[in-house]
């Protein structure tokens, strides 16, 4: 269905055009529909139609609402075992706290050598690369940068990094991290960096390196992490073979 016909409520029309479109991947999960008057103008109907066919599909858990910002397509979140593997946003809330993030940078770049080689890819295919500042209730924890191939998420260039997690993206298109390997090591930033977490130059902070494999082995992220030593509470369990 791609026209309003009138025989019915317009409004559960316009709900099976969105729903349509989703299943089709005209609107991908982590992307925004067109906005109501967008869709009101499209369709000769009114705003009120518009928001009561999106507030349907609000309520079946197709769409989500972010105020200020659009109404964003989800898509569906498999089950994850957030002991072993988790992102920023999932460790934070199990600590009963906020998360947020503000994105510094998200570009489209060549691979080049070095990440050629950590991905086994070319050193001409394109990676994403996101640069981005994690908060925990509003206060700054970490500097982030975070590379991902294009292949494994093209669609990730038109999605909201505000509004759905890393973590979340890999669900809505079944991504699946089996593995990771993560070092440790003590590191500082520059002044125009450093700032960004409210720490100075000088200052010794926490560098977490993380490599995430899918089940063929394959390196799907790459990721290294500034932290501020005295935000930090990390735990390590040690037993015996």
């Amino acid at each position: 269905m791609s026209n309003i016909d009138y025989q019915s409520p317009m409004y559960l029309q316009l709900r099976e055009i969105i729903r349509t479109k989703i299943e089709d991947g005209e609107y991908p999960p982590g992307t925004a529909i067109p906005t109501e008057h967008e869709l009101a103008k499209s369709y000769g109907i009114n705003r009120l139609t518009v928001r009561n066919g999106i507030t349907a599909l609000v309520n079946e858990g197709l769409l989500k609402r972010i105020q200020g910002k659009g109404v964003y397509v989800l898509g569906e979140k498999r089950e994850q075992d957030l002991e072993t593997l988790e992102g920023f946003s999932q460790m934070v809330k199990k600590k009963n706290a906020e998360p947020s993030s503000h994105i510094l940078a998200k570009s489209l770049r060549l691979a080049g050598h070095k990440y050629g080689k950590i991905f086994n890819i070319d050193s001409a295919d394109l990676i994403f690369y996101i640069k981005r500042v994690n908060h925990i209730d509003h206060e700054p924890y970490s500097l982030e940068e975070i590379y991902i191939p294009q292949y494994v998420i093209p669609e990730l260039e038109d999605i909201d990094l505000t509004v759905f997690s890393i973590y979340e993206i890999y669900d809505f298109y079944n991504i699946e991290i089996s593995y990771s390997h993560q070092t440790l090591d003590l590191t500082q930033l520059d002044q125009s960096d450093a700032r960004f977490i409210d720490v100075d130059s000088s200052a010794p902070l926490l560098l977490f390196t993380n490599t995430s494999y899918n089940k063929s082995e394959a390196v799907i992220e790459y990721a290294r992490s500034y932290t501020r030593p005295d935000k930090a509470n990390y735990k390590v369990h040690f037993k015996n073979e």
